[in-house]
C-alpha cells in the first residue's frame, strides 16, 4: 500500500517535514517515491507547500494520506479537489467552486501574531509590605536658652597707652 506522509528532517526541536509518497512499510526517514511537499510547524502561521498536482496524481491511484497530512491537504484545498473529481463533477463546477472556496477562505485568513522579543526572562513582581517598627519617643534634651549679660554690667575699661599696641587695664 502507499501511503502519503510526513518523513522528519531538521535538527533536534526544530522540526522540518517533507510531505512524501512512501510505501507503508518503509521507515519514516527511508528512501520515498516522491516528494509532494513540505511543513514548517514553528512557523506563525504554520507554513505549508503543497504540489497540488502530483497530490492528485497519487490521490486518484489509491494513495493513503496519513491523519496529519490529510488536514494538511484539506487546508491547503487539495482534498476538496480530489472529492469533487471523485464525486463526477465537471472540470467547470470544480473550478468555480475551487474559486468560492479561495475566496472564503481569503476571508476568513488570520494574520499572522506580531513577534514579540524577549530580551530577559519576565519576573512576576513580589509586593513586600513594609515591616513597621514603633518608634522609640524620647523625650527631648532640654537645652538652656544662652543668657545675654545685660548692658548694666560694664566691662572693664581699658586705657590707651601711648604705643596703641596693648591695652592696659585700669588698676583701680
Amino acid at each position: 500500500m502507499v501511503k502519503i506522509r510526513l518523513s522528519r528532517i531538521g535538527r533536534k526541536k526544530r522540526p522540518y517535514y517533507r510531505i512524501i509518497v512512501v510505501d507503508s512499510h518503509k521507515r519514516r526517514d527511508s528512501d520515498f517515491i516522491e516528494k509532494v511537499g513540505y511543513y514548517h510547524p514553528l512557523d506563525d502561521p504554520a507554513t505549508v507547500l503543497i504540489e497540488g498536482e502530483k497530490a492528485l496524481k497519487w490521490l486518484r491511484v489509491g494513495a493513503q494520506p496519513t491523519q496529519t497530512v490529510l488536514s494538511l491537504l484539506k487546508r491547503e484545498g487539495v482534498w476538496l479537489r480530489f472529492t469533487l473529481e471523485k464525486s463526477g463533477m465537471p472540470e467547470e463546477t470544480i473550478n468555480e467552486r475551487m474559486i468560492e472556496w479561495m475566496a472564503k477562505r481569503s476571508k476568513n485568513a488570520v494574520a499572522p501574531s506580531p513577534v514579540k522579543k524577549v530580551t530577559a526572562p519576565v519576573v512576576p513582581a513580589v509586593v513586600v509590605e513594609p515591616i513597621v517598627v514603633p518608634a522609640v519617643v524620647a523625650e527631648p534634651e532640654v537645652v538652656a536658652e544662652p543668657t545675654v549679660a545685660p548692658e548694666a554690667v560694664a566691662a572693664p575699661e581699658v586705657a590707651e597707652t601711648a604705643s596703641d599696641s596693648e591695652p592696659v587695664a585700669d588698676q583701680a
